[in-house]
């Protein structure tokens, strides 16, 4: 006689399957299966553990072995409260960058700000959320990449943002790439900075867009381009956020300093250096 094989015995075993090649194992099964199942994640744990596998999910399962993220294999990640579309062609949003949502929702507390700018838009996350907190603002969104913006479009036609957000295809590299751009309250950048040489996580080197992770032998030369221009850019009394590595805020501050502005430090939930908030 067969067996019957419950869902929540199919996770167990994908969590064991997927233990070598994830810190998060069990909840990478729990979020493959409920997207197979076309379900939350709640959903799933509240009403299908007892239910028969679907057909796909051991497929799923061996991309993530493989070191696929699960926001490529499922196509989405959630941010800020947002259901954002994720490809290979943009970064995936982390947790760790919504520090930089809530500085600015610190900083613009008895305020709105009018106009909000995303440089290395992406996704489109850093300004779909400041768009989603500050709701009577307008936002400009700039990325590099065309396939990056595309995604960006479709978040925010998807979210109901289309009309509040222009998405502008810019180089921060090129001279004149703002000159068309006016001032803004508010300035969000999630720019690269990983090292060069840095030794990442295969699923992060072998599936992320290298643009958008990398900047020269410190992480810094994005910053060193950036920083002259951000004065520019801005409103009397508005403010930048821009995120930095943990190891990075003392060098980094140094070029804010350099450039006129003070910075003040925000750290993420693990309480690790995350954004320079500049005024």
């Amino acid at each position: 006689m067969t067996l019957r094989v419950t869902i929540g015995e199919e996770i167990r075993a994908a969590a064991g399957r997927l233990a070598a090649t994830s810190d998060t194992a069990r909840l990478d099964a729990e979020l493959l299966m409920a997207h197979t199942l076309g379900a939350s994640r709640s959903e799933l744990l509240l009403r299908h553990m007892r239910g028969d596998p679907p057909a796909g999910f051991a497929a799923l399962v061996e991309r993530r072995a493989g070191h696929e993220p699960i926001a490529h294999i499922t196509g989405h990640q959630e941010f800020y409260g947002l259901d954002l579309e994720v490809t290979p062609d943009t970064l995936i949003p982390r947790g760790d960058s919504e520090t930089l949502v809530e500085a600015a929702r610190e900083y613009f507390a008895d305020r709105t700000p009018a106009r909000v700018l995303d440089m290395g838009t992406g996704t489109g996350a850093l300004l779909l959320a400041a768009l989603s907190l500050f709701e009577t603002a307008q936002g400009v969104g700039t990325d590099a990449s065309a396939a990056a913006l595309e995604v960006a479009g479709r978040n925010a036609a998807r979210l109901g943002f289309a009309a509040r957000a222009d998405l502008l295809l810019r180089d921060w590299s090129m001279a004149g790439w703002a000159a068309d751009l006016g001032q803004f309250d508010l300035v969000l950048c999630n720019p690269p900075y990983v090292e060069d040489a840095a030794t990442l996580d295969p699923s992060v080197r072998a599936h992320e867009p290298a643009s958008a992770l990398f900047s020269g032998p410190e992480g810094l030369d994005d910053y060193r381009i950036l920083l002259p221009q951000l004065r520019a850019l801005m409103t009397r009394g508005g403010a930048a956020i821009l995120e930095i590595g943990h190891e990075q805020a003392d060098p980094v501050g140094a070029l804010a300093r350099q450039s006129g502005f003070a910075a003040q430090l925000r750290r993420d939930l693990a309480g690790r250096p995350r954004a320079l908030l500049l005024t």
